[in-house]
Protein backbone atom coordinates (compact mmCIF):
# COMPACT_ATOMS: atom_id res chain seq x y z
CA UNK A 1 0.00 0.00 0.00
CA UNK A 2 1.46 3.56 -0.77
CA UNK A 3 1.48 6.12 1.78
CA UNK A 4 -0.93 8.47 -0.22
CA UNK A 5 -3.96 5.95 -0.03
CA UNK A 6 -4.86 6.93 3.52
CA UNK A 7 -8.78 5.99 2.84
CA UNK A 8 -9.00 2.13 3.67
CA UNK A 9 -6.92 2.94 7.02
CA UNK A 10 -9.61 5.23 8.63
CA UNK A 11 -11.59 3.83 11.92
CA UNK A 12 -15.08 3.60 10.90
CA UNK A 13 -16.35 5.71 13.35
CA UNK A 14 -14.69 8.36 11.46
CA UNK A 15 -16.07 7.50 8.23
CA UNK A 16 -19.21 7.09 9.78
CA UNK A 17 -18.82 10.37 11.21
CA UNK A 18 -18.18 12.23 7.73
CA UNK A 19 -21.34 9.96 6.04
CA UNK A 20 -23.17 11.69 8.64
CA UNK A 21 -21.82 15.25 8.02
CA UNK A 22 -22.45 14.87 4.53
CA UNK A 23 -26.11 13.75 4.90
CA UNK A 24 -26.74 16.61 7.25
CA UNK A 25 -25.25 19.21 4.88
CA UNK A 26 -27.39 18.57 2.61
CA UNK A 27 -30.82 18.80 4.04
CA UNK A 28 -32.42 21.30 6.77
CA UNK A 29 -31.00 19.42 9.32
CA UNK A 30 -31.53 21.37 12.68
CA UNK A 31 -34.68 23.18 11.09
CA UNK A 32 -35.87 19.56 11.87
CA UNK A 33 -34.39 18.84 14.82
CA UNK A 34 -35.54 21.81 16.16
CA UNK A 35 -39.51 20.97 14.95
CA UNK A 36 -39.07 17.10 16.20
CA UNK A 37 -38.01 18.95 19.72
CA UNK A 38 -40.77 20.87 19.41
CA UNK A 39 -43.58 18.38 18.85
CA UNK A 40 -42.24 16.43 21.95
CA UNK A 41 -43.05 18.69 24.60
CA UNK A 42 -46.35 19.56 22.77
CA UNK A 43 -47.51 16.14 22.85
CA UNK A 44 -46.13 14.98 26.31
CA UNK A 45 -47.17 17.24 28.93
CA UNK A 46 -51.33 16.97 28.03
CA UNK A 47 -50.77 13.39 29.67
CA UNK A 48 -48.12 13.78 32.11
CA UNK A 49 -48.37 13.58 35.56
CA UNK A 50 -46.09 15.23 38.53
CA UNK A 51 -45.92 13.71 42.02
CA UNK A 52 -44.88 16.02 44.61
CA UNK A 53 -44.59 13.44 47.55
CA UNK A 54 -47.76 11.69 47.71
CA UNK A 55 -49.94 14.15 45.80
CA UNK A 56 -50.15 13.75 42.10
CA UNK A 57 -50.35 16.61 40.01
CA UNK A 58 -52.25 15.95 36.34
CA UNK A 59 -52.01 18.70 33.75
CA UNK A 60 -54.11 16.49 31.30
CA UNK A 61 -56.44 18.90 29.79
CA UNK A 62 -59.43 18.92 27.70
CA UNK A 63 -57.45 19.55 24.66
CA UNK A 64 -55.79 16.85 25.26
CA UNK A 65 -56.18 14.86 22.09
CA UNK A 66 -55.15 18.31 20.23
CA UNK A 67 -52.27 18.65 21.92
CA UNK A 68 -51.00 15.08 20.76
CA UNK A 69 -51.99 15.54 16.94
CA UNK A 70 -50.06 18.80 16.97
CA UNK A 71 -47.27 17.46 18.28
CA UNK A 72 -47.53 13.99 16.08
CA UNK A 73 -47.66 16.46 13.30
CA UNK A 74 -45.07 18.87 14.37
CA UNK A 75 -42.54 15.74 14.98
CA UNK A 76 -43.99 14.18 11.29
CA UNK A 77 -42.94 17.69 9.93
CA UNK A 78 -39.63 17.51 11.06
CA UNK A 79 -39.01 14.05 9.59
CA UNK A 80 -40.33 15.31 6.37
CA UNK A 81 -37.93 18.44 6.30
CA UNK A 82 -35.09 15.07 6.72
CA UNK A 83 -35.96 13.06 4.52
CA UNK A 84 -37.86 15.29 2.05
CA UNK A 85 -36.12 18.13 1.70
CA UNK A 86 -37.71 19.74 -1.53
CA UNK A 87 -40.98 20.35 0.61
CA UNK A 88 -39.16 22.62 3.32
CA UNK A 89 -40.68 25.48 2.56
CA UNK A 90 -44.29 23.95 2.90
CA UNK A 91 -43.24 22.29 6.07
CA UNK A 92 -41.66 24.95 7.68
CA UNK A 93 -44.89 27.26 7.47
CA UNK A 94 -46.54 24.48 8.20
CA UNK A 95 -44.35 23.97 11.63
CA UNK A 96 -45.23 27.51 12.44
CA UNK A 97 -48.69 27.68 11.90
CA UNK A 98 -48.90 24.71 14.41
CA UNK A 99 -46.52 26.09 17.13
CA UNK A 100 -49.20 29.27 16.72
CA UNK A 101 -51.97 26.96 17.46
CA UNK A 102 -50.58 25.19 20.17
CA UNK A 103 -50.37 28.25 22.47
CA UNK A 104 -54.58 27.88 22.73
CA UNK A 105 -54.24 24.92 22.94
CA UNK A 106 -51.77 22.86 24.28
CA UNK A 107 -50.91 24.13 27.81
CA UNK A 108 -49.54 27.28 26.67
CA UNK A 109 -47.70 25.47 23.37
CA UNK A 110 -46.10 22.85 25.76
CA UNK A 111 -44.73 25.45 28.55
CA UNK A 112 -43.69 27.77 25.59
CA UNK A 113 -40.54 25.18 25.19
CA UNK A 114 -42.50 23.18 22.51
CA UNK A 115 -43.71 26.54 21.33
CA UNK A 116 -40.12 28.10 20.79
CA UNK A 117 -38.63 25.21 19.34
CA UNK A 118 -41.11 24.31 16.80
CA UNK A 119 -41.12 28.21 15.41
CA UNK A 120 -37.46 28.18 15.27
CA UNK A 121 -37.57 25.07 13.37
CA UNK A 122 -40.53 26.42 10.83
CA UNK A 123 -38.34 29.31 10.65
CA UNK A 124 -34.97 27.83 9.72
CA UNK A 125 -36.52 25.50 7.25
CA UNK A 126 -38.11 28.45 5.21
CA UNK A 127 -34.61 30.35 5.24
CA UNK A 128 -32.85 27.03 4.60
CA UNK A 129 -31.57 26.86 1.09
CA UNK A 130 -29.22 24.13 -0.70
CA UNK A 131 -25.89 24.94 -0.83
CA UNK A 132 -23.97 25.41 -4.04
CA UNK A 133 -22.18 22.65 -6.27
CA UNK A 134 -17.99 23.46 -4.61
CA UNK A 135 -16.85 23.02 -8.27
CA UNK A 136 -17.05 26.19 -9.45
CA UNK A 137 -15.40 28.60 -11.77
CA UNK A 138 -11.92 28.71 -10.54
CA UNK A 139 -10.27 31.97 -9.46
CA UNK A 140 -7.10 31.81 -11.25
CA UNK A 141 -6.76 35.33 -13.04
CA UNK A 142 -5.69 33.96 -16.50
CA UNK A 143 -6.10 35.94 -18.78
CA UNK A 144 -6.26 33.16 -21.57
CA UNK A 145 -9.50 31.87 -19.41
CA UNK A 146 -10.91 35.23 -19.11
CA UNK A 147 -10.30 35.77 -22.74
CA UNK A 148 -12.02 32.54 -23.36
CA UNK A 149 -14.79 33.20 -21.06
CA UNK A 150 -15.64 36.78 -22.48
CA UNK A 151 -15.67 34.87 -26.43
CA UNK A 152 -18.43 32.39 -25.13
CA UNK A 153 -20.53 35.47 -22.77
CA UNK A 154 -20.14 36.97 -26.31
CA UNK A 155 -21.68 33.60 -28.49
CA UNK A 156 -24.78 32.87 -25.86
CA UNK A 157 -25.88 36.54 -25.32
CA UNK A 158 -26.08 38.81 -28.93
CA UNK A 159 -26.03 42.20 -28.89
CA UNK A 160 -28.88 44.52 -29.94
CA UNK A 161 -29.37 44.17 -33.55
CA UNK A 162 -27.73 40.80 -34.15
CA UNK A 163 -29.57 37.97 -34.89
CA UNK A 164 -29.47 34.40 -33.87
CA UNK A 165 -27.98 32.47 -36.56
CA UNK A 166 -30.19 29.44 -37.92
CA UNK A 167 -33.17 30.40 -35.90
CA UNK A 168 -36.73 31.93 -37.07
CA UNK A 169 -37.56 35.79 -35.66
CA UNK A 170 -40.07 38.07 -36.21
CA UNK A 171 -38.56 41.25 -37.04
CA UNK A 172 -39.28 44.15 -34.79
CA UNK A 173 -42.13 46.47 -35.67
CA UNK A 174 -42.23 50.01 -35.32
CA UNK A 175 -44.78 50.67 -32.63
CA UNK A 176 -47.55 53.15 -33.47
CA UNK A 177 -48.87 55.73 -31.09
CA UNK A 178 -52.56 58.14 -31.19
CA UNK A 179 -51.19 61.92 -32.21
CA UNK A 180 -54.01 63.21 -30.06
CA UNK A 181 -52.93 61.57 -26.95
CA UNK A 182 -49.65 62.64 -27.39
CA UNK A 183 -50.70 66.60 -28.61
CA UNK A 184 -52.33 67.09 -24.77
CA UNK A 185 -49.54 65.90 -22.95
CA UNK A 186 -50.79 62.35 -23.02
CA UNK A 187 -53.89 63.36 -20.85
CA UNK A 188 -57.43 61.72 -22.17
CA UNK A 189 -60.27 63.72 -21.79
CA UNK A 190 -64.02 62.42 -21.23
CA UNK A 191 -66.32 63.53 -24.03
Amino acid sequence: MSPESTGQNEHYLTVYRRGFRTWRGNRPFWAGLFTILGGLPIAYFPYANMHLGNMTIAMSTTAGAGSLIIGVLLVTLGLTMWFHHIVRVFAGVAAILLALISIPVANIGGFIVGFVFSLLGGALSIAWVPGDAKGGVPDTGNAAYEHRSSEADDARAPEHGQEFQGTAAVPPQPMRFDGAVEADGGRHRAG
